[in-house]
């Protein structure tokens, strides 16, 4: 380790051990594995319930929080994937191929401790990999000009519409939409309004609070409550003399957490794949290559672990496009990136320089947050399956009655809880006629970024396009960009009307 690196990590451990960055960084991780194990609600939909909350703390601590719940509910996700046949996040989908078998055998304790030792090993190779690719990234794209950054922001929307599960052309209709969203109020340069259509509360912009809540809030708890479904709750076999796995298990288990973990580490790197599709791949790779294929399915550890520790490594190293770029590669991290943008703060290529306490506090933080899950997971398994018992008429009328609170509390609008209602219904009507809102949120939190860089780019060019295709970077990224949209279109016409694709899609 030379000796900048290590004067970072001293910075970082020095703002993530402070008393109150640890105590949000404990409360995020336990909120993450908690939401992870009820079905349905996921860290999308709680992270826009707690928007709010962010308001009132500081920056850093904000983003500890956050990002505690991101990750954290990776752990708690596969929880109710063994147990009960019900992944607690798209993610852990994979988990239950082989996990609830695992249970039925009456082997659940050895799945759930399996899991949590692929995932801190997917999730402490990720952290690394940020610590050091991070700043190498941060330090070419400050050559980026506006032109460079518009052609980095469309080759994102593009990518994340196109690869992501799904139709393509859905995705794009979304990110177009949340894009036209996003640009609703007062122009940047001129101060006209657009699309307000003489509301006043529309003057300053759809609030990001209310769109992440109605869409994704209000959206994932009616759909919550219709398609809830699993196993009969039990803690048969859940005691920690069954949780030991033998030898034969750990032998089987090191080499597809390595390979879960390397391709869950470059995949989460990549706008649209992350967590949901590194942990499809990493399952697809073990069956592949595994001596004994016809065990998958029937309670293969390969296939838990190696799935387990790939949508880790991908939670960790989705925030390095996130962070160093501003690019967020998934509607969560267009959120996180949102509460830094309410903070005045723009992640970019310069956010390490000027504001390397925050990166560096949140990078020790995840080191603390995984050692913190890895205590907590396997004791806390009984909470979790009296939790699992809480019945959802009580849980989901209160989790919108602390929708309703959180966004009035913002600016104490009552408009903005219309919004939330309307903004629901409008979600609800998109997931019926299978369109993501996913894209949507990435189109708006990019939209209004992209108009500024396209505007600054055709400033300095005087008008002239072809500063997009004169600059090399520029141009590599359009080219780019047309490749995958291309290629996604084609997919997507070659597709057989009728078939959908059966990967939930990632958050």
């Amino acid at each position: 380790m030379d000796g900048a690196l290590l004067q970072n990590v001293l910075l970082g451990l020095e703002t993530a051990v402070d008393p109150a960055n640890l105590v949000f960084c404990f409360f995020g991780v336990f909120l993450g594995m908690a939401i992870g194990v009820l079905p349905g609600i996921g860290p999308l939909a709680t992270i826009s319930m707690l928007f709010p909350i962010t308001f009132h703390l500081e920056p850093t601590a904000a983003l500890i929080m956050l990002a505690g719940i991101y990750y954290g509910s990776a752990y708690g996700g596969s929880t109710t994937a063994i147990l009960l046949n019900v992944p607690g996040s798209p993610s852990a989908a994979v988990a239950c191929l082989d996990g609830y078998p695992m249970a039925k055998e009456g082997r659940a304790g050895v799945a759930l401790l399996l899991t949590t030792v692929g995932s801190f090993i997917g999730g402490s190779i990720g952290i690394l990999l940020m610590m050091l690719f991070s700043p190498v990234i941060a330090d070419v794209a400050l050559d980026f000009g506006p032109a460079e950054y518009f052609s980095l922001m469309v080759l994102g929307l593009v990518a994340a519409s196109t690869i992501a599960s799904g139709s393509a052309i859905k995705g794009l209709a979304m990110v177009v939409l949340g894009i036209l969203l996003g640009l609703v109020g007062s122009d940047i340069y001129t101060g006209a309004s657009r699309y307000t259509f003489g509301v006043e509360e529309l003057y300053d912009g759809i609030s990001l609070v209310a769109l992440s809540m109605g869409i994704f809030g209000v959206v994932e708890v009616i759909a919550s409550v219709n398609s809830v479904k699993g196993g009969t709750v039990t803690r048969e076999g859940l005691d920690f003399r069954s949780m030991i796995p033998k030898r034969e298990d750990w032998r089987r288990s090191w080499m597809p957490i390595l390979r879960g973990t390397g391709i869950g580490a470059f995949l989460g790197t990549l706008p649209g794949a992350g967590a949901l599709i590194s942990s499809f791949m990493a399952y697809s790779v073990e069956k592949r290559i595994s001596k004994h294929p016809e065990e998958f399915g029937k309670g293969a550890v390969e296939g838990i672990v190696s799935s387990e520790s790939a949508n880790n490594a991908a939670d960790q190293t989705s925030f390095i496009p996130a962070m160093t770029l501003g690019i967020p590669g998934s509607a969560t991290m267009a959120l996180m990136i949102g509460v830094l943008n309410i903070h005045g703060i723009t992640p970019g290529p310069s956010f390490i320089a000027e504001r390397p306490y925050m990166f560096w506090g949140l990078v020790m933080s995840f080191w603390i947050g995984n050692a913190i899950l890895v205590v907590l997971n396997i004791p806390l398994i009984g909470v979790w399956v009296k939790l699992l018992t809480v019945p959802y008429t009580i849980l989901y009328p209160a989790i919108l009655m602390f929708i309703c609170i959180g966004v009035y509390s913002v600016e104490n609008l009552t408009f903005h809880v219309w919004l939330v209602v309307l903004l629901g219904a409008f979600g609800y009507g998109l997931r019926v006629l299978d369109f993501s809102p996913a894209p949507l949120i990435l189109g708006f939190v990019l939209g209004p970024m992209m108009e500024e860089n396209f505007r600054r780019a055709m400033l300095m060019s005087r008008g002239g396009f072809a500063t997009f295709i004169d600059r090399p970077i520029s141009a590599a990224l359009i080219v780019l960009t047309a490749i995958i949209l291309i290629w996604g279109l084609a997919t997507a016409f070659r597709q057989k009307p009728g078939v959908t694709a059966d990967i939930p899609q990632e958050e």
